[in-house]
């Protein structure tokens, strides 16, 4: 397995844990007063992690179109965990992440598109599943 994989498998555990920990952390504040507390903890395991693993010097690697690009990404970050938050307050967290994670169909056209990224059988028929299951948890 590529160590990539392995972060990205990682990733989706912990991602799993996030929301069904979240959503009962939302069980007296609204979602925009839990996020706030998650971010402002998120922002500091960040910092420690730059300065613990030694990458402040890479901060001098960024260009002006670096910090554009992540400032975006970080302004996109914000309005999806916003509604995020808002949505797993009033819904079933399980139905809730699984629409977000749809999101995957997006990244794979964007990726396609604007970073040259190969489009594969493999990542048509996956698309087509999640599709298919998004169908299945919100057609009523």
């Amino acid at each position: 397995m590529k160590q990539y994989q392995i972060f990205a498998i990682i990733s989706m555990i912990f991602a799993g844990l996030t929301s069904v920990i979240a959503k009962a952390g939302l069980k007296n504040v609204g979602g925009d007063t839990g996020l706030a507390v998650r971010t402002s903890f998120v922002f500091v395991i960040i910092w420690l992690n730059i300065f613990v693993f030694n990458h402040v010097k890479d901060f001098a690697n960024l260009t002006k179109k670096d910090i554009v690009l992540l400032t975006c990404s970080g302004l996109t970050t914000s309005i999806s965990w916003i509604f995020y938050y808002k949505a797993i307050k009033i819904g079933n967290v399980s139905e809730i992440a699984l629409i977000d994670k749809a999101s995957i169909l997006i990244t794979i056209v964007l990726a396609i598109f604007f970073l040259n990224e190969q489009f594969t059988w493999k990542m048509a028929l996956g698309g087509t599943l999640i599709i298919c299951g998004l169908l299945i948890l919100t057609i009523k």
